[in-house]
């Protein structure tokens, strides 16, 4: 099995895609005006209107509705991605701060209340989980 997306539910599909594109720098594929993906070289964002709901189950999802997920993207210089997004992103969570498990995290809202997760991983051990290693015992 191989994990190959998340679906974001919107009301408004090109303001959720618009502001994806310019904090992601990944452009956009339109597949019909209600759903869209942004893909990656690890995953795939996708994003829909409700339109699209009712062909999966009448009700199942509803939009800016999410306090349970975080979206996460994993960046090459975490804080370098902060000063380029101020002045665009009006919602941050917490300004670029290394966490315990080693990576350097920037948690922000879209525009429909979802939390992201933009990171670097910085300690030797964060960096080598990231590279498909194991950390070396002299990395700890």
């Amino acid at each position: 099995m191989d994990f190959v997306s998340i679906r974001i539910i919107t009301a408004d599909v090109a303001r959720l895609v618009d502001f994806y594109e310019r904090a992601t720098g990944v452009r956009a594929t339109w597949a019909t005006e209600d759903f869209a993906e942004l893909k990656t070289a690890s995953a795939t964002l996708a994003i829909a209107g409700t339109r699209t709901v009712p062909l999966f189950a009448p009700g199942s999802a509803r939009p800016a509705d999410n306090h349970s997920v975080i979206i996460e993207f994993r960046v090459d210089d975490v804080d370098r991605v902060h000063q380029n997004l101020t002045g665009f992103v009006t919602d941050f969570v917490n300004e670029p701060t290394t966490m315990p498990w080693g990576n350097r995290s920037l948690l922000f809202r879209d525009p429909d209340g979802h939390l992201v997760n933009f990171f670097t991983p910085v300690t030797p051990a964060a960096v080598a989980k990231f590279a498909g290693r194991e950390p070396d015992v002299s990395e700890s």
